[in-house]
C-alpha cells in the first residue's frame, strides 16, 4: 500500500488502512530525505518496486526537504456501497502546500485586554507622569549647572 502511494501520490482505500499507511509513508519520506546508502538500502527491504524507491530519493523526498513530518493527508470520503466500511483517501501534500497557520493563543489574547487597561490607565493619569518627567529633567539639569559653576 505504501509503494501504491508513494508510485501514485493518492490512494482510495478504508480508513483503518489509511490511518495504519500513513506513518509508514512518511517514514519513507524521512529516509529519502537522508539520501544515504543505509537509509536508501532500509527503503528498498520495505518499497516492494526499485523504481518507486528512485522517485522517493530523486523528486518525492527533496520536495519536502524544509518540512519537518506531516506529508500526507487522510480524506473521509463516506461509507462503501456493500458493507459500509468507512472509506478515506491518503494522499501526499502537495509540497508547495504552506505549512498550517498558526492559530492565536489565550496569552495573545490576555495581552490585547491588557494592553488596552494600560491604555485606559495612561488616558486617567497623564499629569502624574508630566510631574514625573519635570522632575527627571530639573535633577539632571542642577548637577550640570554646579559642574559648569566650578
Amino acid at each position: 500500500m505504501v509503494t501504491y502511494l508513494l508510485e501514485n501520490g493518492s490512494v482510495e482505500t478504508t480508513l483503518t488502512r489509511a490511518k495504519e499507511v500513513r506513518p509508514l509513508a512518511e517514514k519513507m519520506i524521512t529516509l529519502g530525505k537522508k539520501n544515504t546508502l543505509a537509509s536508501r538500502r532500509q527503503a528498498l527491504a520495505f518499497i516492494t518496486k526499485e523504481s518507486v524507491v528512485k522517485k522517493l530519493f530523486d523528486t518525492i523526498a527533496p520536495e519536502y526537504a524544509d518540512r519537518n513530518g506531516g506529508y500526507t493527508q487522510i480524506f473521509k470520503i463516506g461509507p462503501r456501497r456493500g458493507d459500509a466500511a468507512e472509506m478515506a483517501i491518503i494522499r501526499l501534500i502537495p509540497a508547495s502546500a504552506p505549512a498550517e497557520p498558526e492559530k492565536p493563543t489565550k496569552k495573545a489574547a490576555t495581552k490585547k485586554t491588557t494592553a488596552k487597561k494600560a491604555a485606559e490607565k495612561s488616558n486617567t493619569a497623564p499629569a502624574v507622569e508630566a510631574s514625573a518627567a519635570e522632575t527627571v529633567a530639573a535633577e539632571t539639569q542642577a548637577p550640570a549647572a554646579e559642574a559648569a559653576a566650578e
